[in-house]
């Protein structure tokens, strides 16, 4: 049966970003459309007609792992439950599994391709930023939290979540064995005194 006219099949744009993912990792920034495509099992015209670039392709990788990572922030609950999953969420996806791999594989990529790290950046760690301070700005409001400068604590926050796991990660270090769920919940709290009304 044909497509309608504007009709995008989304699992095809998400079998893209796997294939791009995976290629990413295992080439970095060496990998060619056509092998994405390839891996994707679409045609180049399907890759090109959703992301025109490997930047664009990054990009969207990025975005879809900040709003898996900000997923708590969508939830209700009171802040300290919501901050400890949000903590969670950022110590697994950012400091543990194979992330570090992930974070090489970008680091050795953006050099070869103009514009690739600041797109990652935008698309991924400055949204979930944004994002962390527009729900400190709301909780702000709510007067829930006092939060002068909402922006620079979503800095904080995500900064005592992760401390320097992220480093090690991209540096292919081993991380010190760590309670996931006990460290977030304590960067939940000492967040949230901080920040008391």
């Amino acid at each position: 049966m044909p497509r309608a006219a504007g009709q995008i099949d989304p699992r095809k744009s998400e079998a893209i970003l796997e294939a791009a993912a995976a290629l990413f990792h295992e080439l970095g920034g060496a990998v060619s459309m056509e092998a994405i495509a390839k891996r994707a099992g679409v045609s180049k015209q399907t890759l090109y007609n959703r992301f025109a670039s490997k930047t664009e392709l990054a990009h969207a990788l990025a975005e879809r792992r900040s709003e898996a990572i900000t997923a708590p922030l969508r939830t209700d609950g009171d802040p300290e439950a919501v901050l400890t999953a949000l903590a969670t969420t950022l110590i697994t996806k950012v400091c543990h599994a194979h992330k570090g791999e992930s974070l090489r594989g970008v680091a050795l990529m953006s050099p070869p391709i103009p514009g690739i790290a600041q797109a990652i950046y935008e698309g991924g760690p400055a949204a979930s930023l944004r994002r962390i301070s527009a729900w400190l700005t709301e909780q702000d409001r709510k007067g829930l939290l006092r939060v002068p400068d909402p922006d620079h604590a979503a800095e904080m926050f995500s900064s005592m979540a992760i401390g320097h796991g992220h480093l090690r990660a991209m540096l292919g270090l081993e991380h010190p064995e760590v309670d996931i769920e006990a460290r977030a919940r304590e960067t939940a709290q000492r967040f949230i005194r901080a920040f008391a009304v």
